[in-house]
Protein backbone atom coordinates (compact mmCIF):
# COMPACT_ATOMS: atom_id res chain seq x y z
CA UNK A 1 0.00 0.00 0.00
CA UNK A 2 1.20 3.36 -1.05
CA UNK A 3 2.11 6.39 1.90
CA UNK A 4 -1.02 8.30 0.36
CA UNK A 5 -2.89 5.01 1.05
CA UNK A 6 -1.85 4.61 3.81
CA UNK A 7 -2.38 8.29 5.22
CA UNK A 8 -6.06 8.53 3.06
CA UNK A 9 -7.14 5.37 5.48
CA UNK A 10 -5.58 6.83 8.62
CA UNK A 11 -8.08 9.95 7.82
CA UNK A 12 -10.40 8.55 7.03
CA UNK A 13 -10.69 6.80 10.35
CA UNK A 14 -10.20 8.91 12.38
CA UNK A 15 -13.05 10.89 10.62
CA UNK A 16 -15.27 8.02 11.37
CA UNK A 17 -14.03 8.58 14.90
CA UNK A 18 -14.62 11.97 15.47
CA UNK A 19 -17.93 11.60 13.54
CA UNK A 20 -19.15 8.88 16.16
CA UNK A 21 -17.79 11.09 19.39
CA UNK A 22 -19.61 13.89 18.02
CA UNK A 23 -22.82 11.51 18.06
CA UNK A 24 -22.14 10.53 21.52
CA UNK A 25 -21.54 13.20 22.57
CA UNK A 26 -24.75 15.21 21.45
CA UNK A 27 -27.21 12.23 22.82
CA UNK A 28 -25.31 12.69 25.76
CA UNK A 29 -25.84 16.35 26.39
CA UNK A 30 -29.51 15.61 24.35
CA UNK A 31 -30.55 13.15 27.53
CA UNK A 32 -28.73 15.16 29.86
CA UNK A 33 -30.59 18.30 29.09
CA UNK A 34 -34.05 15.82 29.85
CA UNK A 35 -33.49 13.90 32.53
CA UNK A 36 -35.13 15.75 35.19
CA UNK A 37 -38.19 13.91 33.75
CA UNK A 38 -37.70 10.86 34.96
CA UNK A 39 -36.58 11.82 38.65
CA UNK A 40 -39.42 10.56 41.08
CA UNK A 41 -38.13 10.90 44.51
CA UNK A 42 -37.67 13.97 46.01
CA UNK A 43 -35.07 14.47 48.31
CA UNK A 44 -37.06 17.18 51.41
CA UNK A 45 -39.27 14.38 51.05
CA UNK A 46 -36.57 11.75 52.04
CA UNK A 47 -35.39 14.04 54.44
CA UNK A 48 -39.02 14.36 56.02
CA UNK A 49 -39.22 10.77 56.28
CA UNK A 50 -35.81 10.62 58.17
CA UNK A 51 -36.75 13.29 60.35
CA UNK A 52 -40.22 11.21 61.05
CA UNK A 53 -38.05 8.00 61.93
CA UNK A 54 -34.90 9.86 64.00
CA UNK A 55 -37.82 11.09 66.23
CA UNK A 56 -39.96 7.83 66.57
CA UNK A 57 -36.37 6.17 67.37
CA UNK A 58 -34.42 8.36 69.21
CA UNK A 59 -35.02 7.35 72.79
CA UNK A 60 -35.08 3.44 71.94
CA UNK A 61 -31.87 3.71 70.34
CA UNK A 62 -32.77 1.06 68.00
CA UNK A 63 -31.34 1.80 64.93
CA UNK A 64 -32.39 -1.44 62.82
CA UNK A 65 -35.65 -0.63 63.72
CA UNK A 66 -35.67 2.86 62.46
CA UNK A 67 -33.57 1.64 58.95
CA UNK A 68 -36.57 -0.88 58.61
CA UNK A 69 -39.38 1.33 59.46
CA UNK A 70 -37.27 4.18 56.58
CA UNK A 71 -37.72 1.45 54.25
CA UNK A 72 -41.54 0.81 54.82
CA UNK A 73 -42.07 4.33 54.67
CA UNK A 74 -40.61 5.00 51.56
CA UNK A 75 -42.00 1.77 50.05
CA UNK A 76 -45.33 3.58 50.56
CA UNK A 77 -44.05 7.14 49.56
CA UNK A 78 -43.19 5.05 46.39
CA UNK A 79 -44.53 2.26 46.01
CA UNK A 80 -43.08 -0.54 43.57
CA UNK A 81 -40.01 2.18 43.54
CA UNK A 82 -38.51 0.82 46.56
CA UNK A 83 -37.17 -2.54 48.04
CA UNK A 84 -37.79 -3.40 51.18
CA UNK A 85 -35.54 -6.87 51.66
CA UNK A 86 -32.43 -6.24 53.20
CA UNK A 87 -28.95 -6.89 51.34
CA UNK A 88 -25.92 -5.44 52.62
CA UNK A 89 -22.82 -5.17 50.75
CA UNK A 90 -19.45 -3.56 51.77
CA UNK A 91 -18.48 -0.06 49.93
CA UNK A 92 -15.40 0.85 50.00
CA UNK A 93 -15.24 3.81 47.42
CA UNK A 94 -12.55 6.87 47.81
CA UNK A 95 -10.50 5.28 50.44
CA UNK A 96 -13.62 5.13 52.45
CA UNK A 97 -15.52 2.19 53.90
CA UNK A 98 -19.38 0.99 54.73
CA UNK A 99 -22.01 -0.73 54.10
CA UNK A 100 -24.67 -0.37 51.96
CA UNK A 101 -28.15 -1.62 51.52
CA UNK A 102 -29.91 -0.56 48.30
CA UNK A 103 -33.00 0.40 48.47
CA UNK A 104 -33.70 1.82 44.67
CA UNK A 105 -31.57 1.91 42.04
CA UNK A 106 -32.09 3.19 38.39
CA UNK A 107 -29.87 5.06 35.16
CA UNK A 108 -30.86 8.49 36.79
CA UNK A 109 -31.31 7.60 40.48
CA UNK A 110 -30.52 5.85 43.94
CA UNK A 111 -31.52 5.76 47.15
CA UNK A 112 -29.68 3.33 49.44
CA UNK A 113 -28.69 3.64 53.36
CA UNK A 114 -24.65 3.64 54.18
CA UNK A 115 -22.92 3.75 57.07
CA UNK A 116 -20.43 2.45 59.67
CA UNK A 117 -20.16 1.46 63.48
CA UNK A 118 -16.78 1.66 63.46
CA UNK A 119 -16.01 5.40 61.16
CA UNK A 120 -14.23 5.78 58.24
CA UNK A 121 -12.76 8.68 55.78
CA UNK A 122 -12.12 9.33 52.42
CA UNK A 123 -12.93 11.31 48.82
CA UNK A 124 -16.57 11.88 48.14
CA UNK A 125 -16.22 11.84 44.28
CA UNK A 126 -16.75 13.87 41.53
CA UNK A 127 -20.29 13.53 39.56
CA UNK A 128 -22.29 13.66 36.82
CA UNK A 129 -24.95 14.01 39.52
CA UNK A 130 -26.19 15.46 42.41
CA UNK A 131 -25.78 13.52 45.81
CA UNK A 132 -27.98 14.63 49.04
CA UNK A 133 -26.56 12.55 52.07
CA UNK A 134 -29.20 12.78 55.11
CA UNK A 135 -27.60 11.52 58.40
CA UNK A 136 -30.14 9.20 60.54
CA UNK A 137 -27.87 8.54 63.94
CA UNK A 138 -23.83 10.11 64.60
CA UNK A 139 -22.17 12.84 62.36
CA UNK A 140 -20.64 13.30 59.07
CA UNK A 141 -17.61 16.32 58.58
CA UNK A 142 -16.45 17.67 55.01
CA UNK A 143 -14.78 20.66 53.98
CA UNK A 144 -13.26 21.53 50.43
CA UNK A 145 -10.19 22.32 49.58
CA UNK A 146 -9.11 25.59 50.83
CA UNK A 147 -11.30 26.04 53.87
CA UNK A 148 -9.85 25.74 56.82
CA UNK A 149 -12.96 24.82 59.19
CA UNK A 150 -15.09 21.82 58.78
CA UNK A 151 -19.07 21.41 57.85
CA UNK A 152 -20.50 19.56 60.64
CA UNK A 153 -23.81 17.47 59.83
CA UNK A 154 -25.96 15.55 62.52
CA UNK A 155 -28.90 13.74 62.89
CA UNK A 156 -32.17 15.15 60.35
CA UNK A 157 -29.63 17.41 58.61
CA UNK A 158 -28.87 16.73 55.04
CA UNK A 159 -25.48 17.47 53.11
CA UNK A 160 -25.37 18.35 49.87
CA UNK A 161 -22.98 17.71 47.01
CA UNK A 162 -23.93 19.76 44.24
CA UNK A 163 -22.91 18.31 40.80
CA UNK A 164 -18.98 18.63 39.67
CA UNK A 165 -18.07 19.32 43.24
CA UNK A 166 -15.90 17.02 45.87
CA UNK A 167 -14.76 17.10 49.50
CA UNK A 168 -13.04 15.06 51.84
CA UNK A 169 -15.34 13.61 54.34
CA UNK A 170 -14.98 11.30 57.69
CA UNK A 171 -17.29 10.02 59.84
CA UNK A 172 -15.66 10.55 63.16
CA UNK A 173 -17.16 6.96 64.89
CA UNK A 174 -20.17 5.45 63.48
CA UNK A 175 -23.20 6.83 61.43
CA UNK A 176 -26.02 6.03 59.73
CA UNK A 177 -27.39 8.10 56.70
CA UNK A 178 -29.76 7.70 53.71
CA UNK A 179 -27.83 8.69 50.51
CA UNK A 180 -29.77 9.83 47.44
CA UNK A 181 -27.96 10.69 43.97
CA UNK A 182 -29.75 12.50 41.27
CA UNK A 183 -28.23 12.22 37.80
CA UNK A 184 -25.92 9.75 35.65
CA UNK A 185 -25.51 6.60 37.79
CA UNK A 186 -23.58 4.92 35.61
CA UNK A 187 -21.00 7.40 35.42
CA UNK A 188 -20.05 7.03 39.40
CA UNK A 189 -19.80 3.18 39.11
CA UNK A 190 -15.98 3.84 37.96
CA UNK A 191 -15.39 5.19 41.26
CA UNK A 192 -17.31 3.01 43.59
CA UNK A 193 -15.11 0.21 42.04
CA UNK A 194 -12.17 1.13 41.90
CA UNK A 195 -11.20 0.30 44.88
CA UNK A 196 -11.83 -3.04 44.37
CA UNK A 197 -9.21 -4.17 41.55
CA UNK A 198 -6.53 -1.57 43.35
CA UNK A 199 -6.50 -2.20 46.90
CA UNK A 200 -9.50 -4.75 48.44
CA UNK A 201 -9.24 -7.25 45.33
CA UNK A 202 -12.63 -8.12 47.01
CA UNK A 203 -14.97 -9.42 44.09
CA UNK A 204 -17.45 -11.17 46.35
CA UNK A 205 -18.49 -7.67 47.22
CA UNK A 206 -18.19 -6.53 43.67
CA UNK A 207 -20.11 -9.33 42.83
CA UNK A 208 -23.00 -8.42 44.86
CA UNK A 209 -23.25 -5.37 44.05
CA UNK A 210 -23.18 -5.63 40.15
CA UNK A 211 -26.42 -7.96 41.00
CA UNK A 212 -28.15 -5.96 43.17
CA UNK A 213 -27.62 -2.83 41.08
CA UNK A 214 -28.33 -4.81 37.90
CA UNK A 215 -31.38 -6.37 39.38
CA UNK A 216 -32.72 -2.96 40.44
CA UNK A 217 -32.03 -1.02 37.14
CA UNK A 218 -33.05 -3.91 34.57
CA UNK A 219 -36.79 -3.73 37.43
CA UNK A 220 -36.68 -0.25 36.88
CA UNK A 221 -36.20 -0.39 32.89
CA UNK A 222 -38.77 -2.98 32.50
CA UNK A 223 -41.28 -0.31 33.96
CA UNK A 224 -40.44 2.41 31.80
CA UNK A 225 -38.33 4.22 34.69
CA UNK A 226 -34.48 5.54 33.45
Amino acid sequence: MSAVACANSSKSCLTKLFFLLSICIAIFLGVDSIKERYFIFDQNILQSVAQENIAKYSESGNTRAMLENIAADLQKEYPGHITTKEEWVFNNAGGAMGSMWILHASIFEYVIIFGTPVGTEGHTGRYFADDYFIILEGEQWAYKAGELSREVYKPGEMHHLPRGHAQQYKIPEHAWALEYAQGWIPLMLPFGFADTFFSTLDFFTLYDTLRITGKAIISELLKGKL
